[in-house]
């Protein structure tokens, strides 16, 4: 399978540019460091979506336009086996690092106007547990398919099996994560106002 983390940086590049933009003022209205806009441009490193969301909010789009294909008016269907072949997405869990430990399926990116962004999130283990919380406008919904994963949300941690699910703002810090050592599948719908 391969990795589109590729694509979105050069999305970003491109979008960048475009508004004629330099890397430093979009460091300045992200609050995060022109190291690690470099970073993200050049395919070095694909943050969590906290960091993503302050780049999209800061170019002025949506934040599935960076991993927008085709833009259908009407309704997308993903077929699973088409799902299996395409590319996923995999987020590093803090900006300045490689640790890759999601992999993202998007489940809509040819849906033009979208609200939301779904995906099929499949979590891997991490031997690292020191998690950085972060935050950003918009609503989260988590649905575990398999496996076991921990939200930890504000100052309270949730532990949550297959089956279970949890909405939640997230404009309140947080971090979803596999269980120790346990590897996951969820569904995860992402609101994100524009």
């Amino acid at each position: 399978m391969s990795n589109t983390n590729t694509y979105v940086g050069s999305k970003i590049k491109g979008l960048r540019e475009t508004k004629n933009l330099s890397i430093e003022e979009v460091a300045e209205s992200t609050g995060l460091s022109v190291e690690q806009i470099n970073s993200i441009e050049n395919d070095q490193n694909l943050p969590s979506l906290g960091p993503l969301i302050k780049i999209a909010r800061a170019l002025g789009v949506r934040l599935g336009t960076f991993m927008d294909d085709n833009d259908a008016l009407g309704p997308v269907v993903t077929r699973a086996a088409d799902r299996e072949r395409e590319s996923s997405i995999s987020f590093s869990n803090g900006a300045t690092d490689a640790r890759k430990h999601m992999e993202y399926h998007p489940l809509a990116q040819q849906k033009a106007g979208r609200h939301m962004e779904p995906f099929i999130i499949d979590i891997n283990p991490e031997e690292n547990t020191d998690y950085k919380l972060s935050a950003h406008e918009g609503e989260e919904f988590i649905y575990v398919m398999q496996g076991e994963v921990e939200v930890e949300y504000g100052k309270e941690k949730y532990s949550l099996k297959e089956g279970d699910s949890i909405y939640y703002d997230s404009i309140v810090k947080h971090h979803l994560h596999g269980a120790p050592g346990k590897s996951a599948k969820i569904l995860a719908l992402i609101y994100i106002p524009f």
